[in-house]
C-alpha cells in the first residue's frame, strides 16, 4: 500500500521562491508535492482543463459529470481534492454546486516551478 503524505492546509497559494533558487525545506517541498498530487490524475487535469477554458466562468458539477462521462460523485471526489489544493472554489446555489479555477494558485504553482515561464 503506497505510503500517504500528511495532511496540511495547502488552500493558500504558494508563496515560496522557486524550486530552482537554491535548496527547499522539507515544510517547503512538502506543500510543492501535496499540490503537485493534486493534479497528478487524468480525471483531475481533464477538470482543470475545462474549468481554465469555460465562458461562464463557473460550472456545475453536474455539467462538468456530463462532460466527463462519469458519476457526479466521482466528479466531487475529484473536486474535493482540487478544493483543497487551493485550485478550485466550490459554492453552493440552490441543490447545485459550481465550480471554478482559482488561477492565483496555478499561477503561484507555474512560478514556484519555473519562474521564467510565460513571461
Amino acid at each position: 500500500m503506497p505510503k500517504t503524505l500528511p495532511v496540511i492546509d495547502v488552500s493558500a497559494p504558494i508563496c515560496c521562491a522557486p524550486v530552482s533558487a537554491g535548496p527547499m525545506t522539507d515544510d517547503t517541498a512538502l506543500e510543492v508535492a501535496l499540490r503537485l498530487k493534486a493534479l497528478a490524475d487524468p480525471v483531475r487535469i481533464k477538470l482543470m482543463s475545462i474549468l481554465l477554458t469555460t465562458d461562464d466562468g463557473d460550472v456545475c458539477t453536474c455539467d462538468l459529470a456530463v462532460a466527463l462521462d462519469l458519476a457526479e460523485s466521482t466528479v466531487s471526489h475529484h473536486l474535493g481534492q482540487l478544493r483543497k489544493a487551493g485550485m478550485v472554489a466550490s459554492e453552493r446555489r440552490g441543490m447545485n454546486v459550481f465550480h471554478r479555477a482559482q488561477t492565483d494558485a496555478l499561477n503561484a504553482l507555474r512560478f514556484v516551478l519555473d519562474p521564467n515561464c510565460c513571461r
